[in-house]
């Protein structure tokens, strides 16, 4: 490998040209640090210019990068791996390694320059390579690789292509491979796709070729690290303060809540919020595939399902963990998400003594979260009768929530509806708040638009006020016209 101090040899006649080479490399925007003040967090956040508008320029320091990247990797060998060092230790080492290469190569570079090129090469070895810089920008709330040249990401609810790309589809790789080992998933031709998690919690998903026709797909949806609460959702307009309230009563009520919406709607961000009315002296159990939620209680369990291995044996699933944690004592159970057989053994546990579960649901209305609640329970493989899952379902939830992702981007809860109980062969449903699209929309095209009581005093309320939880008068009667 010809080093960079050998090209240089020459100093009169190579520095000026590859000192050029540099000075005409851009160099990326310094990022700001994320900041907890709303205002610059989720759809709260000011508008900002969009990615996608951003200047797509070649920078001359890739080839600058890979070569320290590779003399790096020749001094550091396989102490990267050590399993003696910590997280701390081995990122010093690669600092002071890094440092001493970037010296070695003489190269002409501007403070500012070195810099730049210290984090990428630090960010290829030991983060997530061209995504960093994504992942600590706090507007961006998704990302998403369909393959090495093309990725977008998520800013304000709008989709926009970045200015990043990989160098290769085995960088690529390279960086899915490191984010699925360290939770102990694992992928290759013979297990393709996979769901794993950052440190922060951020989910992930990837699927690699054959599958991935166009070049291995990554998709990661980012968790704030410091995580929304209900002022947050009233600021965005996802909730009222009155519909807060209500559900808060809900939740400390121990009504079974059904969270229902479509992907990226915020579905596992509402539970999060509903969650943390929990009253602390119950025990929590949390049952997910990947580890999402962000509970701030302090008696909690976290169960995660399991695949299998290599040779197809000791998956858990998501069932599995739901039957055992009813031996757990739980008080609570908050599974994230119900899509297979699971949906049964939960309505049975919100049927028998486990009040106050919650869990969440795909579906694009209330009324087809019951009907989709009826395939799951069908999935479990048990033969029974329509009318004998109806039942369960109308005895077992008391309330739906509904969540939409609107034309402007932002995430409101479009309906709180009550299961009544059963007419007939028919689920009854109420709704008790509605959004209300006839305000229209601003300038902006952002919906102006809140959910709003449609006059209905659902019957739940009275056990509300058996358990002695206030609400406020009148916050059932429908806004004067």
């Amino acid at each position: 490998m010809s080093s960079l101090a050998e090209r240089l040899s020459a100093k009169r006649g190579g520095a000026p040209a590859l000192q050029e080479e540099v000075r005409r490399a851009p160099v990326a925007a310094p990022v700001a640090p994320p900041d907890r003040t709303v205002a610059q967090r989720g759809e709260a956040s000011q508008p900002t210019a969009p990615v996608e508008d951003r200047p797509q320029q070649l920078d001359g320091l890739i080839g600058l990068k890979q070569r320290a990247a590779e003399a790096l990797f020749v001094r550091i060998g396989t102490r990267i791996n050590d399993p003696d060092l910590s997280e701390e230790q081995l990122h010093a080492l690669v600092r002071e390694e890094l440092n001493a290469v970037v010296e070695a190569e003489q190269a002409p570079l501007t403070g500012e320059e070195r810099q730049r090129l210290i984090n990428e090469v630090r960010d290829d070895v030991l983060g997530l390579g061209p995504l960093q810089r994504l992942i600590e920008d706090p507007t961006v709330t998704e990302i998403m690789v369909n393959g090495p040249d093309n990725v977008y990401v998520e800013q304000s609810g709008k989709l926009g292509r970045a200015p990043v790309r990989f160098t290769s589809e085995e960088q690529l790789r390279r960086i899915i491979e490191r984010i699925v080992t360290r939770i102990g998933r694992r992928i290759d031709e013979s297990s393709p796709m996979v769901d794993a998690r950052l440190e922060d919690g951020s989910r992930v998903n990837a699927v690699i070729p054959p599958l991935a026709f166009s070049g291995s797909t990554l998709t990661i949806r980012k968790f704030s690290k410091d995580p929304f609460k209900v002022p947050d959702l009233i600021r965005f307009g996802t909730l009222t303060p009155q519909m807060a309230q209500l559900l808060q009563a809900c939740v400390e009520g121990k009504l079974n809540v059904i969270v229902s919406g479509g992907t990226g709607t915020g579905k596992t961000t509402l539970l999060n919020v509903l969650s943390s009315f929990i009253p602390s002296g119950e025990r929590i159990i949390t049952i997910e595939d990947a580890v999402e939620l962000q509970l701030q209680q302090d008696h909690i369990v976290r169960l995660e399902s399991r695949p299998s291995n290599i040779e197809g044996k000791g998956e858990i699933t998501i069932r599995d963990l739901v039957r055992n944690s009813l031996r757990m004592r739980p008080d609570r159970i908050v599974v994230g998400e119900v899509r297979g057989g699971e949906t049964l053994d939960m309505l049975q546990a919100m049927n028998t003594g486990h009040d106050g579960s919650l869990s969440t649901v795909h579906a694009n209305s209330p009324r087809d979260a019951i009907a989709r609640l009826e395939t799951l329970v069908l999935m479990a493989g048990m033969e029974l009768p329509l009318r004998a899952i109806r039942e369960q379902i109308a005895s077992a939830v008391d309330v739906i929530v509904q969540l939409e992702r609107l034309r402007d981007g932002t995430r409101r809860v479009t309906a709180v509806t009550e299961v009544v109980g059963m007419e007939g062969q028919v689920v009854t449903l109420q709704d008790v708040y509605l959004f209300d699209y006839t305000a229209g929309q601003d300038h902006t095209g952002r919906f102006i638009g809140v959910p709003l009581p449609t006059g209905v005093r659902p019957k739940f309320l009275e056990r509300i006020h058996d358990l002695g939880i206030p609400l406020p008068a009148g916050m059932f009667d429908p806004p004067a016209r």
